[in-house]
């Protein structure tokens, strides 16, 4: 029974000492065939063309030859099918998803029907304003006016027009109103101007608003901020009397002074023989006055002066053209000058002496105690000598 037992455990042995050398000899000639293709790429990109020697692994004796395909399949399947993995997730990422529509999901315990207003789908709370603003203003085809804004939502807002509140007005959940009256406004001038009730917060930009008596499409309205003004509505048509000059004084001093009527507050240019001398606002009470260096202009010489009224926008909306020839001139050292309503010493010496500075001169000349105060339809008598 013993003898049987050990002859047993022999054999055991002895075949397990070869499983396990078959599987060292397994695993060397693997190393080998690694090293030896290694070795081959190495040597193919440094050029080196020689041949192959023999190399000795274990128990065996092998050649160093080039491997086949079978076999670097066989010992490199697991690395190139992650390669082939890692290529299709990048080409999937780069062209596939990112052409995929993008979808929200949004769970609801308490779903409720909602119906969503196209008009006001971009709308949104940063739009809201600390105070309020002004973004529409004009005369309709009807004459009426309307006034379209924005402040915080559900507020009480009051328009006043002229420093009076002629409305108040709700603003809607997306913080927006609109005003528009009944009645339309008498030709002339206004400035419009919002407040909030509660808070109270008042419009730091204003709205000067001009109502042609001619047609509503002459109208005028500008939005007026701390850093200038801009056109919310520009007049479409012109009619006689939108832009007028009224007197043309050449002094002997070489200045050259244009004076005239225009639509308020837009800006007037004025050039001699095609060339740029000066520009000037038109007042709130549709007048204005240019003055510009010309030099000396000949006697008996023919002259073009043009005088151009612009909008908001820098734009040519009215022109007038005069050709003058050149008179002699009569050596008064003098001119005259008819006050009008919202003139004022300074820019009338402004004009005519180039400096405001010099309104003393006109104040002494024509004895005015007070600068400060003159009269429409004054005649003023101003120096001109050089």
């Amino acid at each position: 029974m013993s003898n049987n037992n050990n002859a047993n455990i022999g054999k055991t042995k002895r075949s397990t000492d070869n499983i396990i050398d078959d599987a060292i000899a397994h695993q060397d000639n693997w190393l080998a065939r690694r090293r030896n293709f290694t070795r081959r790429f190495l040597k193919s990109l440094n050029g080196n063309n020689e041949p192959e020697s023999t190399v000795s692994v274990g128990r065996k004796s092998e050649s160093t030859t080039a491997p086949n395909a079978k076999s670097v399949l066989r010992d490199y399947w697991f690395p190139i099918l992650c390669a082939f993995i890692v290529l299709f997730v990048a080409i999937w990422v780069m062209f596939v998803r990112t052409n995929m529509p993008r979808q929200m999901v949004v769970f609801n315990s308490n779903p409720k029907p909602v119906q969503v207003q196209a008009t006001k789908s971009n709308r949104n709370p940063t739009q809201f304003t600390d105070i309020p603003t002004f973004d529409i203003v004009r005369i309709k085809p009807d004459g009426m006016m309307v006034i379209a804004g924005r402040w915080q939502p559900n507020k009480n807002l009051s328009v006043l027009v002229n420093n009076k509140i002629v409305a108040t007005v709700e603003t809607d959940e997306y913080g927006e109103f609109v005003y528009a009256p009944t009645t339309g406004l008498k030709p002339g001038n206004y400035t419009i101007s919002l407040a909030g009730v509660k808070p109270a917060k008042k419009s730091i930009d204003k709205v000067f608003l001009y109502v042609s008596d001619a047609d509503y499409r002459n109208s005028l309205s500008l939005l007026m901020t701390a850093d200038g003004s801009r056109v919310l509505q520009s007049p479409s048509i012109l009619t006689d009397g939108d832009l007028i000059v009224s007197k043309i004084d050449y002094l002997d001093n070489g200045r050259l002074v244009v004076t005239g009527d225009a639509l308020p507050r837009l800006r007037v240019s004025l050039s001699l023989d095609d060339k740029y001398v000066g520009f000037a606002r038109v007042s709130d009470y549709k007048h204005f006055g240019v003055g510009a260096d010309v030099g000396d202009l000949k006697p008996g010489q023919q002259y073009s002066l043009t005088v151009r009224l612009h909008d908001g926008d820098g734009q040519t909306i009215a022109t007038v053209n005069h050709e003058f020839v050149m008179p002699e001139m009569t050596g008064d050292n003098d001119t005259f000058y008819t006050v009008r309503r919202g003139d004022c010493l300074w820019v009338i010496a402004r004009n005519f002496l180039r400096r405001g500075v010099l309104f003393s001169i006109i104040a002494e000349r024509n004895s005015i105690e007070n600068p400060d105060l003159i009269f429409t339809d004054q005649l003023l008598q101003i120096p001109t000598r050089k």
